[in-house]
Order: structure tokens, then sequence, then C-alpha cells
């Protein structure tokens, strides 16, 4: 199994899962919250013809994650999945694709992956993140998250490779220039994880299968990537974890 980002932030988010088993090749994109152009000129970098996309899977209705996803399933004739909540934000959009209703603690197939759906908390219809697996290695990912649950942490127990939001500094955040409705929003219970949570989050994880931690969904104005790898540093240490920053503008490469 590998992954690889088209871009991971607030203008935009999308991974790609692939899998081969013998002559057959399963590619799933997990969001897509890029223009039609915008989307395919990001698959073409990373060598992915979108009309050998498996599905597409939508963790909710921001528009970050779904603004490209059902034009790109229309023109490409791509199945979603995505939760009834969602689904109910996005309902006009959805008009003319093919679509599965999931739902948290219900895994499907597509292909040669099992995909996972488990809820979280988010300022969103019915959001769910995703774990998927080949039956071999695990890949868990958590972005657009308030806070910890015992439910999340149980879901991404024991992964491969971990893709985990790291979105803001709180001191960043407190003296940026946002208003405080953003800031009480971006820092609440329902909004994104601080660079500590994420830490905490990782801490109580179970890791000890885990190769590669990505760092992802970070603020281009309330986060930096030196205050990233010094909280992780913090819980990892001088462990063999390979650890990535994903960024917006390029995400990060195929990764096995």
């Amino acid at each position: 199994m590998r992954f690889a980002s088209l871009g991971s932030g607030s203008e935009g988010n999308s991974l790609l899962i692939s899998v081969e088993s013998g002559v057959t090749e399963t590619q799933v994109m997990l969001d897509c919250g890029f223009g039609l152009k915008e989307a395919e000129a990001r698959l073409s970098h990373l060598q992915v013809d979108p009309k050998r996309l498996s599905g597409i899977i939508v963790t909710h209705e921001h528009q970050d994650h779904v603004g490209g996803v059902f034009r790109l399933a229309r023109r490409h004739n791509i199945p979603v999945w995505i939760t009834h909540g969602c689904l109910q934000a996005v309902r006009d959009e959805a008009v003319g694709v093919t679509v599965h209703i999931c739902r948290d603690g219900q895994p499907f197939v597509i292909g040669d992956l099992e995909i996972q759906p488990y809820t979280v908390p988010h300022d969103a219809r019915e959001p769910v993140q995703y774990t998927a697996t080949d039956g071999l290695s695990k890949l868990g990912v958590l972005t657009d998250v308030g806070h910890s649950t015992p439910h999340l942490i149980n879901a991404l127990s024991a992964c491969d490779a971990l893709v985990l939001e790291f979105n803001h500094d709180t001191e960043m955040l407190a003296q940026s220039v946002y208003p405080p409705w953003l800031k009480a929003r971006i820092g609440g219970q329902l909004g994104h994880l601080s660079n500590q949570q994420s830490a905490d989050i990782l801490q109580n994880l179970d890791r000890s299968r885990l190769k590669h931690l990505i760092a992802g969904h970070l603020s281009q104005k309330n986060n930096s990537p030196d205050k990233v790898r010094a909280v992780i540093h913090g819980v990892l240490g001088e462990s063999d974890i390979d650890v990535v920053i994903a960024d917006q503008v390029s995400g990060f490469g195929w990764m096995d």
C-alpha cells in the first residue's frame, strides 16, 4: 500500500491511497478540495489518471475538502462514499454521481482496500475520518477535529502510517489578526487541533507499528513546521519513525 497528498491546508485537501494486487490496482481519493482543473493537474503530477480512480471517500462538507469531489466524480464516472448527513449538505452538487452511504463503525470495501469510517467532533454534518487497510498495512487519517475522543484513539491504534492534523500553535492563533469569532471556532471543541492536542493524541496511541507520521493541515498563518517538529520530537524523541510535514502547495509525494 502507498499513499500521497495533492495538498494539505485550508485552501484544499486531498489524499490518495493505492494498492496493487497482481495485475489490478485500487486507487482511492480521500476528499478533493480543489477545483476540477487544479485537481486534474495535481493528479497528473503524481502520475495518476483520474479515470483509474476506484472511488472518492468524503470526510465532511467544508469546501476545502469537498469542493471538487462531485465535478471530478461526474467527469470521470467515479463513485463517491459519503455519510448521510454530509450528503444532505451537498445534495444539489451530487446530481448525476453514483453515491454510497457510509457510517461510523461500518467498514466497506473498494477493490483491495477495506475502509473504516469513524466519527469525529467537528462543526460539520456527520463528519467522519477514515482508516484504510489492504490486510497487511494500516493507514490512519485524522484531520479537521476539535478534540480527542476515546473513539478516535481506538480507531487509530496500531497504524503503520498516520496522517495527523497539526493545525495551529495556540499562542500564534491568540496573537493573530483573525477576528475573535474565528479564533474561537478554530480553537473550539468542534474546530481544529492545536499542536499540543495532536501531540497528546500521538502520545496516547498504540505506536508499536508506526513507521510514518505525516503532519497535515498546518495553518499557514498560525503555525510553522519548526514548531510542529519540536512538539512531535517531544513525544517521539529519537525514534526511527519517519516524520513528514505536508504542505498546501504540493502535499507530499508517494510513500510506501
